[in-house]
């Protein structure tokens, strides 16, 4: 079934830190102890079993695959437009890289189209935990999010974007350094999908000094 429209929503979080030190609590239950005994109960690709069970394997989405070709023609496309409204081209980060991926996959996987994660982690802290912000005085970042039929290209992506005043704001932040795209294909998704085979597209932002 052919989609006539893309669905997307975009997000932005600017954080001045202020430098200090935090302490972490005490668990009286091991944290190999309770990974044995829950990391299965966590949403598939959740946010929560990379944190606190980095050691575990979460179930695989079926029929999921990513594009590396997308994912390079995207970040092409950004750049190109960047540089075509006299902005500096974004850097591709390895870090944004994996935050978007594991976005992507999590939503393929557990069905929703949202920001935040589907154990109820904010999308920020989730891009925080790849691109983290310690050793910097200021760290930014914002998100575009995409799902469309998979036959959707970067040139259908960027006019979908580019339409909407929120993802366009994205593109066009001056204030970007960084760049990353996961572009997952997933047929028979579940959920808000309702067993279509789709591609969800999650673009990454970041700045940090």
């Amino acid at each position: 079934m052919t989609r006539t429209a893309a669905v997307l929503v975009s997000a932005v979080l600017a954080v001045a830190i202020a430098l200090g030190a935090t302490a972490s609590p005490a668990h009286s239950t091991s944290r190999t102890t309770w990974c044995d005994q829950n990391a299965d109960k966590l949403p598939t690709h959740s946010l929560a079993a990379a944190l606190i069970c980095p050691a575990s394997r979460t179930v695989p989405a079926r029929h999921e695959s990513k594009s590396s070709a997308l994912n390079r023609q995207i970040a092409f496309a950004i750049n190109q437009f960047r540089r075509a409204h006299g902005l500096k081209p974004l850097k591709v980060s390895v870090q944004l890289n994996a935050s978007s991926r594991q976005h992507s996959k999590e939503m393929g996987a557990d069905g929703y189209f949202d920001h935040d994660s589907a154990d109820g982690t904010v999308w920020w802290k989730r891009i925080q935990h790849y691109y983290p912000m310690k050793g910097y005085t200021y760290w930014s970042a914002g998100e575009n999010l995409l799902f469309a039929s998979p036959d959707i290209g970067a040139d259908e992506a960027m006019k979908q974007w580019i339409a909407s005043p929120e993802h366009l704001a994205n593109l066009k932040n001056p204030k970007w350094r960084n760049l990353g795209v996961s572009a997952v294909h997933v047929a028979d998704a579940g959920g808000v999908y309702g067993g279509e085979t789709v591609t969800i597209i999650t673009t990454d932002f970041g700045a940090r000094h």
